[in-house]
């Protein structure tokens, strides 16, 4: 029976046998080793799609790992290792844009934390955002993307800090200028647990609330 690999979809040849016994295999082309097939649910090829699948619908580290029958600390270095291959998507220049923030919190309740993101208002798409303090460090990082896209407007609500960070012709709050991105809030809190506001699934991990927020939004 022809084996074909797992990581190029080349040709395999016999390569002795691994410490279970089973057979081994080693590609042709890019050298690697692998077996047939894995006891393991976390050597299938199909995981990577299914923990995407699950982290979009809801369910959190420990719910999603006791459906896939893995490790807590085998799926958070999935989630990680999945949303570095994710790259932001290229924003068109001259849309409107709503921004907006969202407040969680990391470990505790007491360390908050603040979500803001930008959403394409025709679209409907997220097309950049950042996770930290309240401050105008962190809403800046997202308004920059929108002043290098060349935004023709940007509805925000009425927090004082986006009147000294955005230029007064593109700014605007004015009535319903945020209903998209206000909606949006709702569906984030409704669709990722982490972020709910009455929950025992909260983030432990800055990294691990961003990696999670990096796949709902571009995956």
């Amino acid at each position: 029976m022809e084996i074909k690999c797992n990581f190029c979809n080349g040709k395999c040849i016999k390569n002795g046998f691994q410490n279970n016994g089973k057979q081994r295999y080693k590609c042709c082309i890019c050298q690697k080793r692998q077996q047939s097939c894995y006891g393991y649910n976390a050597y299938k090829s199909d995981l990577n799609q299914n923990i995407i699948q699950l982290t979009k619908e809801g369910l959190g580290i420990r719910s999603t790992a006791r459906v896939l029958k893995i490790s807590t600390t085998t799926l958070l270095k999935r989630i990680v290792a999945i949303a570095k291959s994710i790259q932001q998507p290229i924003i068109n220049k001259g849309k409107t844009y709503e921004v907006d923030e969202m407040c969680t919190y990391i470990r505790n309740k007491r360390n908050f934390i603040w979500l803001v993101y930008a959403l394409e208002k025709n679209s409907k798409k997220v097309v950049s955002f950042n996770v930290g303090k309240r401050t105008n460090k962190t809403l800046n990082r997202v308004l920059k993307t929108l002043k290098l896209s060349e935004a023709k407007k940007i509805f925000t609500d009425r927090l004082k800090n986006y009147k000294y960070l955005i230029d007064e012709k593109l700014h605007s709050v004015k009535r319903f200028g945020t209903n998209h991105i206000e909606r949006q809030n709702l569906t984030l809190r409704t669709h990722i647990k982490r972020l709910n506001r009455r929950t025992i699934c909260f983030s432990k991990s800055l990294m691990v609330l961003v990696c999670v927020l990096k796949i709902y939004f571009w995956s």
